[in-house]
């Protein structure tokens, strides 16, 4: 790890926190700006889950091979470029005019998103303090929440409503430009650690051993637990704003709020419950998480709860808790579990998988169902998810603290 100050510790994971709440906030805008883009572009519910899925899969391809890539020639060389793109792209997304030419830019939008994360969770891991490294990785996730999924359903369906969805996505693009100016002039080099000469050399990736890392037990189950964690995510965030605005008669507005409260949920626990598992165990809080976004979506069925929205939006603050579960097996627990040399790229082998299951195979299934048999299936599949995400979780190897133990093991 990288010798640095606190103060540069903490600074470099407010850049990272904002910078990753701004890729989900261009990322998710296209799902709560979706009861005015239907009708604009004459869109159909099959079409909106192919949308989610095209850019689940560039994000799942660019993922592992930008991740892999860093690993040998660094993070910011990877990571700020792909920052500008994204956030280029955003702004396409406000002028297409069918459903072809969104799909195309939500596509490349996808492989510069895609890009960024690993060099981005893996310079978070890589300049975190041991003792605050869950706690660090669970606020930059959470920031997915904060930004994504609470600040901008409200954002975006507000400035929709006022000025038009187009706006929307122009105004997503904007902090990524200062963003990406900002990484530029600030954030020094994660990668290597400051290690030279033949230690250094021994650190560098060697891609015979790439396969090796499907043995460990834990990189599969994370990946399978974080298939089905993003499936669930997806599925709720493609069609929960429709169910409550086709299926309980509300308007986009309620569900922007309703969403909000969600992602304000997740916020909390994606900082709080990582940070917990420093202190218990990745195991035990990672279980309790799956419970509880069990009923995320399941607590949006009965429409006499609309009667009731404070209280149902404090049980979509109460369940969210998908965000945080992504932090611990996407992140954490890969990291943990590998060779420090195979940081980025264990992070991408898990998100490459369930890019392509969660946020590609999930929201296309979805499509299909909610064309055949409605929106409610779609929620109730989001629910069922979570079930083999607990299973997923009672079949791993508890890694709490193994980094730090090796590191002490090593310096002895």
């Amino acid at each position: 790890m990288q010798h640095r100050s606190k103060h540069y510790e903490n600074i470099l994971i407010g850049l990272m926190f904002l910078t990753f709440g701004t890729i989900f906030l261009d990322r998710m805008a296209q799902f709560y700006l979706a009861p005015y883009i239907i009708p604009d572009l004459h869109l159909s519910n099959e079409q909106l889950g192919m949308m989610a899925s095209v850019l689940g899969i560039a994000w799942a391809l660019s993922c592992v091979f930008f991740g892999a890539i860093s690993d040998r020639v660094g993070r910011r060389k990877i990571l700020i470029p792909a920052i500008f793109v994204f956030s280029a792209l955003s702004w396409l997304s406000g002028v297409v005019h069918s459903f072809g030419e969104m799909i195309l830019v939500r596509f490349l939008l996808g492989l510069a998103e895609g890009a960024c994360y690993s060099p981005l969770m893996a310079t978070t891991e890589e300049s975190s303090s041991d003792h605050r490294r869950g706690r660090n990785v669970g606020l930059v996730v959470s920031a997915a929440s904060l930004v994504g999924t609470a600040v901008a359903p409200i954002l975006t369906t507000q400035v929709a409503a006022h000025i038009g969805w187009r706006w929307s996505f122009f105004v997503a693009g904007v902090p990524g430009m200062i963003l990406g100016a900002v990484i530029w002039w600030y954030v020094a080099e994660s990668k290597g650690r400051r290690i030279v000469g033949a230690a250094a050399e021994s650190l560098r990736p060697d891609y015979r051993e790439f396969w090796s890392l499907l043995r460990y037990r834990n990189v599969l189950l994370c990946a399978l637990a974080a298939s089905a964690n993003l499936t669930s995510l997806f599925l709720y965030a493609v069609f929960a704003p429709l169910y409550i605005t086709q299926v309980a008669q509300q308007a986009p507005t309620t569900a922007g709020f309703l969403m909000g409260a969600g992602g304000s949920g997740a916020f909390v626990a994606g900082f709080v419950l990582p940070a917990l598992s420093d202190k218990i165990g990745r195991k035990p809080v990672l279980a309790g998480m799956a419970i509880a976004s069990m009923l995320l979506p399941i607590s949006l069925l009965p429409l006499g709860l609309y009667q009731h929205l404070y209280l149902l939006g404090f049980l979509q603050f109460l369940f969210s808790t998908s965000q945080a579960i992504t932090a611990v097996v996407l992140v954490l627990i890969p990291t943990e579990s590998v060779p420090a040399k195979f940081t980025a790229t264990a992070i991408a082998i898990g998100t490459m998988t369930a890019e392509i299951v969660g946020s590609t195979i999930g929201p296309a299934l979805g499509g299909i169902i909610a064309g055949a048999y409605g929106l409610e299936p779609t929620l109730i599949m989001a629910s069922l998810a979570n079930i083999v995400v607990l299973g997923a979780v009672l079949g791993l190897i508890e890694t709490r603290g193994r980094r730090a133990r090796a590191a002490a093991v090593a310096t002895a």
